[in-house]
Formats: structure tokens, sequence, C-alpha cells
């Protein structure tokens, strides 16, 4: 990996894994159009300020990405990013104040073995979660390396790491192994919704068109609405909090109050 001789630099190789995570852990991307509108973000901040993107994924909550900061901009690169989203998503969710927390996670990428080992642990954050295999998610760069144009800087990285994409392939399913991430039996996940299904199944129950709304009614409605949405099939409790933007506790604590 080159070497980048600049003044007050943080880093030997200016590559850095960044963590991008939402306030409260609520949900930042409830529809696929949310996700694409992120990665456009994620495009226009890339040719502001001229970064290069190794990896990334997009999960309910937060982000990952890999990039190498050319020129030394990195919270502009963040922020720009981070406040381009959070105006989209306001604006479009009817709400005010803050998406993600100001001071996200870096890490810095020092040597070659950790530079893979990062890529494979960015695209294996679905598995992690118990989402679905990382070859079957779509929301990751994953894919990118067997596409001939991409967002991500694919060719870069195969340089980098000196490998053609089906050994990049095979590296994955190797380190899958390794984890132990293939003795996951994934077919009990697929009878639970999926974040996206899951929002719409209880629009179209409940007649509610922004459950961001469901945060401020008053303690008594909003445990009713939340004891409702906890009878819904194939929904978890886990994931209501998650898709509400409250905890789990206050969802428990609602379904017990309105146990009939």
């Amino acid at each position: 990996m080159s070497r980048y001789s600049r003044e007050n630099q943080k880093s030997y190789t200016n590559v850095y894994h960044i963590i991008l995570r939402s306030i409260n852990q609520q949900e930042i991307f409830y529809d696929n159009i949310d996700r694409r509108k992120f990665l456009n973000c994620l495009k226009i901040t890339k040719e502001k300020y001229h970064y290069d993107l190794y990896s990334y994924i997009l999960m309910n909550n937060h982000v990952h990405l890999l990039i190498m900061d050319k020129e030394n901009n990195l919270s502009k690169i963040i922020q720009s990013l981070a406040t381009s989203y959070a105006m989209y998503f306001n604006k479009k969710y009817q709400r005010i104040g803050h998406v993600f927390y100001n001071r996200f996670k870096s890490k810095e990428i020092e040597n070659l073995s950790y530079f893979l080992n990062i890529i494979r642990y960015i695209h294996f954050n679905c598995e992690k979660a118990k989402i679905c295999k990382f070859d079957k998610f779509y929301w990751s760069s994953y894919h990118e390396f067997f596409k001939i144009t991409s967002l991500t800087d694919t060719k870069k990285v195969l340089k980098i790491i000196e490998l053609n994409p089906n050994e990049f392939q095979y590296i994955h399913e190797e380190y899958r192994r390794i984890k132990g991430f293939e003795k996951d039996n994934f077919e009990m996940e697929e009878t639970i919704l999926d974040d996206e299904s899951a929002i719409q199944k209880i629009k179209e129950i409940l007649k509610i068109d922004n459950l961001v709304d469901i945060q401020n009614f008053n303690n008594k409605k909003r445990d009713e609405i939340i004891s409702e949405i906890a009878k819904i099939e194939r929904i978890r409790k886990n994931q209501i909090a998650r898709i509400l933007g409250v905890s789990e506790r206050l969802i428990y604590r609602a379904v017990e109050k309105n146990k009939n």
C-alpha cells in the first residue's frame, strides 16, 4: 500500500475504517430509496473530496466505510456525507434533529493483512447480524468487485491485495469457513420479515404513513400502537425497537401494559 507524505497526517497510508452510527440506534434506512440516496451522497462526496472508496456496507442503523483520504479531509468528508443524508432523511420523514452521532468512529489501517481483514469484516456484517449470507446482501460493495463499473474503487483494491475477482470471492468463502458463519442457518431468519417489509406491513395494518410520528404521540397512545405492532406475525420486538427508534425495554413495557 502506498504511503503519502503529508504534514500532520494521522496514518501512514491515509486509509481509514469508518463507522457512522445513528442516534439511539434508530433506523436510518426505511426503504431502498433511502439506501440509494445514501449511495448517491457517497458518490457526490467522492467527487468533491477526491477520496478512494475501498469497501462499504449499509446496515439498518449504521454504515461501514473503508476509504483512502488522499487530501486529509476525513472530518469534512464524513460531515458532508452525514449532513447531506440527514437533510434528505429529515425532509422525507418530516422530522428534525440529528440522524447520526456527531462523532464518528475511525480506525487507521496500517498494513496489508489488516486491510484485507477489514474488507471482509465489512462485507460480513450482514451475516454477523444474521440477515443473510454475505453474497446475497445487495447493499454492500461485495458485488461491485464483479462488475465493470462501480462506486467502489475495486480495481485499486484488487491491485493492492494482488488478487483477481475469483480469488477475491474465494478468500471471502474461506473467511466465512474460518469464522464459522457457514454453520448459521438462515432458514429461520427468512421466516422473519426484513425491516423494509415489516415497515410496509405496519403501515398497511395500522394505516400510518410515517412511523417516526409514533415517537411524538403521548405515552398511552404510543404504547397502545406498539402493542398492536407486536401482535403482527413475523416481526420481532427488537426489530420494532430498531424501526421506531426506541429502546427494546420500552417495547416490552408497552406490550406488558396492554396485555388483554
